[in-house]
């Protein structure tokens, strides 16, 4: 920070830790950008819409696992590469036309596009992880039942109203399409995944934990009380699930990194920049 640079090319050092951390010098919607160059220069993040283009979604995150993983996302990546025909497809045939159509969809604000496009997208990409040899199996039960409940959700009421998407890893990002859905979501979630008798819920959920109070979940009973969304009650479980989701994150669309006045409001330390 506090450097005069232009952030896309910022991206492209942090690109070298991770994609993840290259897109993350924005806020909003951001593409990483494939480029042509040998050296890979111009792989870069640039910002397609800001935080406040689509401030109606709501983001919830279902932390399944916190565990390292058994195959990180390079070596995954790597081995996916060498290995996956259906990467090979992927790569030609279909990233390409989808990126196009979620650029679309985002700048029109078409949230039944965005929605069957992050799910197929994640389901295609754990397709490949399946396809890779040895195959690899980044999701769990857990994370098969979410899909599940968001899928019977959406189709029940006609049109899209939760986007899921998965990274490599069991946990689930969950994109509401307003604040009402973002409720609706968390009571069916607190529903099949409640917290262990021990948990605070606002340990349980964190992040803008004021939904609890607009779900009527500030407390454990209220957990308990809660009835099984008619539309899902089947095949998904019931409420035996206590601790397969560590907790859950609820936000939204956010701004890109910025320079902290208070330093004790900083998540690393200054002298040795690791976490605190």
């Amino acid at each position: 920070m506090n450097v005069d640079e232009d952030p896309s090319q910022l991206s492209a050092i942090a690109r070298q830790g991770s994609g993840s951390a290259c897109r993350s010098l924005f806020g909003g919607f951001v593409k990483w950008t494939m480029g042509s160059k040998e050296d890979g220069s111009d792989s870069v993040a640039v910002q397609l819409a800001d935080e406040k283009h689509w401030d109606d979604l709501v983001i919830i995150i279902a932390v399944v696992s916190s565990r390292q993983k058994e195959t990180s996302s390079t070596s995954g990546m790597r081995e996916s590469v060498e290995t996956s025909l259906l990467l090979q497809h992927r790569a030609k045939e279909v990233v390409p036309k989808r990126i196009v159509q979620m650029e679309e969809a985002i700048k029109k604000r078409d949230f039944a596009s965005f929605t069957q496009l992050s799910c197929t997208d994640s389901n295609q990409f754990h397709a490949v992880c399946l396809d890779t040899s040895p195959p690899i199996f980044y999701m769990n039960d857990t994370s098969h039942r979410i899909i599940s409940l968001v899928e019977k959700w959406n189709r029940s009421e006609g049109t899209p109203q939760v986007a899921y998407t998965f990274d490599a890893g069991p946990n689930a990002v969950m994109i509401a399409r307003n604040r009402k859905v973002a409720v609706q979501l968390l009571q069916g979630l607190l529903y099949y995944f409640p917290p262990k008798s021990d948990i605070d819920m606002k340990s349980y959920v964190v992040g803008d934990n004021s939904i609890l109070k607009e779900a009527g979940l500030d407390g454990a009973n209220s957990v308990e009380n809660l009835q099984p969304p008619p539309e899902i009650k089947d095949n998904i479980g019931t409420q035996d699930q206590k601790g397969e989701v560590s907790y859950f994150i609820c936000t939204r669309p956010g701004r890109g990194p910025v320079v902290l006045p208070d330093q004790t409001q900083a998540l690393l330390d200054p002298e040795t920049g690791l976490p605190k």
